[in-house]
């Protein structure tokens, strides 16, 4: 058969397609695969707050949180590292809603001025997102240091967070979905 390999069709809220591989060889036929699959969560279950669930497959197994938020607002964080005096080490953070549990953004080294991935992070309506970022020389302790942004419809937050290391511009771009916000 000529075309996709694979298609995906909903019928309910949520979709979650989860395809996770190790890297063990040269080539991508080598690595492993723990998890190769798709899950729709049930509408009846719990909303606006973190749940785990496990996923065990022969390859090893992963235990995944998710929330599943009502009214929510997507926040796209962009981290710019600027100006580097020395190499240093970097982790972010992000908590959001409310909640406990950490989003993992970020954790390695920087050695010069670099835009990191972008992450997309889902955010109730009427809260924050807070970010955390730890940042310090390879071999002592670090800085922490903290910004704050308020949840909007539309539009942007830029801040500035300057260190020792370097000059790091946080930036959270905000949008919403046509059907999920509700003013």
């Amino acid at each position: 058969m000529i075309g996709p390999k694979r298609g995906i069709d909903m019928a309910d809220h949520a979709l979650l397609e989860y395809d996770m591989k190790i890297k063990s060889g040269e080539q991508e036929k080598d690595d492993l695969q723990p998890i190769d699959g798709a899950s729709l969560p049930s509408p009846l279950g719990s909303w606006d707050r973190p749940y785990k669930f496990h996923i065990a497959d022969d390859c090893g197994s992963v235990d995944i949180t998710l929330s599943r938020l009502l009214h929510a607002v997507e926040a796209t964080v962009e981290v710019l590292i600027l100006e580097v005096k020395n190499s240093f080490s970097l982790s972010v953070r992000c908590l959001a809603s409310g909640f406990n549990e950490e989003i993992r953004i970020f954790d390695g080294t920087i050695a010069d001025s670099q835009g990191l991935k972008r992450s997309v992070v889902a955010v109730m309506d009427n809260s924050f997102i807070d970010l955390k970022f730890k940042v310090g020389a390879m071999s002592s302790s670090s800085d922490q240091h903290c910004c704050s942004f308020k949840v909007k419809m539309h539009g942007h937050d830029i801040e500035e967070i300057k260190t020792d290391f370097a000059l790091i511009l946080v930036k959270v771009i905000w949008s919403t979905l046509p059907w999920g916000f509700s003013a």
